[in-house]
């Protein structure tokens, strides 16, 4: 017999990226030790009860000999549930799908070699939209590692392969080492800011036996602001004339949506967002202008006509603004390295979004700022007519698809967005109201994103209405997994918008080169029958109006559907700069 142990920690903190509502780990209050008598364990037996203690209940994977003893071990689990795919790169972008829904770590499982270096692409924009995801990759045999034997899937130096694209990782070289490393990854994907990590665990692990102490999971602080520059901030802001607010994903994923909304209802400040901040309040509250994204909008007009910017967890990257002299710009960053790169910044502000933002509010109405402004919308409804404008004269056909899609989905609806025309266009024009959910590529932008990671959103979003909007471009790196919606009844709608290219680039090719096409156009399947051999229910549609019928009809259906809709190829917000 083996003993094991749970050593709990000493301290619980509210958490930095958690719901209390989908948090399935009960965490330790007391520095005592359960000790145990149990049976000798495995090297996969700790990985699943050490995934098991973090409160992971979903694992998405492809198997592979390197990692049979984690499925075997799985088998055994009462409480996770392994999804399986149809190719690597999906397993990562449906862990991110659920991370950014359920708002805890996505985990993916993969063989080493081909299968890590498939999921290498959704790693990489999980760490572009600061998504926390766990990929559990496997490895060669331990004896193998360094040797260049040429051993089945066999990557040297597989983990500075991942560094560029991931906040952290490690590679396991014992038993007793796993719950230790699956501990550190959670801390890091839920400390500071949330990105992708890797654990790489060789096959002769996971099947050794061992003494293990394992682990329960723990809630970490949040960064908290330093009062100083808190002070400093709130008299910048008390004394604006002309004040703005900029926010970002951080401030998503900090659910400061109402620290947000406050500041700018005292100050009467326009509030500009990324398209990754989508949601954070509401559309329709009248501070609220839209986003800034691809050089279009009215972000850098405004932001020039403003004293005072306080900018909340989002590089600042705005297309045609640049700081001037007099203008004061308050950053609030949980990562100090965004802060140290020269926006112009006059108060840098190294925490966690809501509790700089609370902190700054709190000071505020310390000042009696609350009373004194009240709360003004004038210049918030000007610029976000003129945004309207904008959009309503440059492209009426896209606004009408856009359109089309938000009247079809309830205002809890989650949407993922690729990259096609009306995706782009989404950015822009769907608007994301309370309890709505947008979710985008970020700047990583890459091809083949929506389909997979909706299939994740749609695990962890249950009964809300999950919609995939994706090009046909786009759909067709991962048409196989129609065979996953079906085999796990993930009931989401695909909406994928045929105009037989690559649109983007074939409207570049017509309008930047001499409409000298090549490589750009291709050949679609029939798509009823695609779906039809999954087993998947699809409908055809041309007109807006159409797909607004279409769509509600299949949202309120329990089963995975297909809409394709027939469109020309036509301008992307970007191109019209």
């Amino acid at each position: 017999m083996i003993t094991w142990m749970i050593v709990r920690p000493a301290q619980e903190h509210p958490p930095n990226f958690a719901v209390p509502v989908l948090q399935s780990t009960k965490l330790a209050t007391t520095t005592s030790q359960k000790v145990l008598n149990m049976p000798e364990m495995t090297g996969a037996e700790a990985l699943r009860r050490s995934l098991e203690a973090e409160g992971v209940d979903t694992v998405f994977a492809l198997p592979g000999v390197q990692i049979m003893s984690a499925f075997d071990a799985l088998h055994d689990s009462q409480s996770i549930r392994l999804v399986s795919t149809r190719h690597e790169q999906t397993t990562a972008y449906m862990a991110d799908g659920y991370a950014r829904v359920a708002r805890k770590p996505g985990v993916a499982l993969v063989v080493p070699g081909p299968g890590a270096l498939n999921a290498s692409a959704a790693i990489g924009t999980a760490y572009a939209s600061s998504s926390p995801v766990l990929l559990i990759s496997g490895q060669i045999h331990s004896g193998s590692l360094g040797k260049g034997e040429g051993q089945l899937h066999e990557v040297e130096e597989q983990l500075d392969i991942f560094k560029p694209i991931v906040k952290w990782n490690t590679r396991v070289s014992s038993v007793a080492g796993i719950p230790g490393a699956i501990h550190e990854a959670f801390k890091q994907m839920t400390t500071g800011r949330p990105r992708p990590v890797e654990v790489e665990i060789p096959p002769d692990i996971l099947a050794a036996t061992g003494d293990v102490e394992l682990l329960e999971a723990e809630r970490y602080p949040v960064k908290q602001p330093n009062d100083d520059l808190i002070a400093r901030a709130a008299e910048a802001l008390a004394g604006a004339a002309r004040p703005a607010i900029v926010i970002g994903g951080g401030t998503l994923r900090a659910e400061a949506g109402p620290e947000v909304a406050a500041i700018a209802e005292m100050l009467g400040a326009p509030i500009v967002g990324t398209q990754q901040a989508k949601g954070v309040v509401p559309a329709s509250h009248p501070q609220y202008v839209g986003v800034h994204y691809a050089q279009v909008g009215v972000s850098g007009e405004l932001l020039g006509d403003s004293d005072v910017i306080l900018v909340a967890g989002t590089r600042f990257m705005v297309p045609g603004f640049e700081a001037k002299d007099g203008q004061t710009i308050i950053k609030i960053d949980v990562d100090q390295r965004e802060l140290d790169k020269d926006h112009g910044t006059t108060v840098a502000i190294n925490a966690d979004a809501r509790a700089g933002l609370g902190a700054i509010g709190a000071a505020l109405r310390a000042r009696g700022v609350e009373d004194a402004r009240g709360r003004k919308s004038e210049r918030a409804a000007e610029y976000r007519t003129k945004l309207k404008k904008f959009m309503d004269d440059e492209a009426p056909e896209q606004m009408a698809w856009v359109n089309a899609v938000r009247a079809a989905t309830d205002d809890d609806a989650v949407v993922i967005s690729g990259m096609t025309n009306i995706g782009y266009w989404s950015h822009l024009a769907y608007g994301v109201e309370e309890g709505g959910e947008f979710i985008t590529s970020g700047y990583f932008g890459n091809l083949g994103f929506s389909f997979p990671t909706a299939l994740g959103a749609k695990i962890a979003a249950g009964d809300r209405a999950v919609v995939a909007l994706c090009g046909d471009g786009g759909f067709m790196y991962a048409p196989q997994e129609l065979a996953t919606a079906k085999q796990h009844g993930i009931n989401l709608v695909v909406v994928v918008f045929d105009n037989g290219a690559f649109g983007a680039s074939r409207w570049d090719q017509e309008h930047r080169y001499g409409n000298r096409e090549i490589g750009t156009e291709f050949f679609n399947p029939d798509w009823d029958t695609l779906a039809a051999a999954f087993g998947i229910r699809s409908q055809g549609v041309d007109t807006p109006d159409a797909l607004e019928t279409a769509l509600r009809e299949a949202v309120a259906l329990e089963e995975p559907s297909l809409i394709h809709v027939t469109l020309p190829v036509m301008a992307p917000p970007f191109q019209l700069v």
